[in-house]
């Protein structure tokens, strides 16, 4: 993990700073109780509860809600590995697909393991000035372990050109 990952990813770790970050920038993750549990280079591991601001109708986690979580953890490694990058590399998330399985009742936590993959995508779109995709995947489970949802987010990292900063 590069100095600029590892500045990030203490940001993301600390309760105030990220909170202010998710309050200003992504209000209704801050309003649903989507919080980073763990995170590196590599790996990220978020959750969002089941309480009032996340419910549907039918007594479950509201299924935009655990796409916030789902794509928090994929976005997460993304934003990690674009910290203080230069050349600056704008991410933009292009698809994504989600697969149900399970009712979410309680606290689901979504994980993502293809922070090697994003990196790797960042690096190739600035060799090549073009832009990269990666589709990464994040698999959401209950506290008792079964699978919930499993989402596929793809983003897509290009170099800003150096009048758009």
């Amino acid at each position: 993990m590069n100095e600029n990952t590892a500045a990030f990813t203490a940001l993301m770790k600390h309760p105030l700073k990220f909170r202010w970050f998710l309050f200003t920038k992504l209000p209704s993750a801050y309003f649903t109780g989507v919080r980073i549990r763990e995170a590196d280079g590599k790996k990220c591991v978020v959750t969002v509860p089941y309480k009032w601001f996340s419910q549907n109708p039918f007594r479950s986690t509201y299924f935009a809600s655990l796409a916030m979580a789902a794509e928090l953890s994929t976005g997460a490694l993304s934003m990690a590995n674009l910290y203080k990058r230069k050349p600056s590399v704008s991410m933009l998330l292009v698809k994504l697909e989600a697969e149900y399985f399970k009712k979410a009742i309680a606290r689901t936590t979504f994980t993502c393991l293809d922070g090697d993959l994003i990196r790797q995508a960042i690096e190739e779109s600035i060799q090549t000035g073009e832009a990269r995709s990666v589709r990464a995947e994040s698999v959401g489970r209950s506290e008792a372990g079964e699978e919930i949802a499993r989402f596929f987010i793809t983003w897509s990292y290009k170099v800003r050109s150096e009048n758009r900063q």
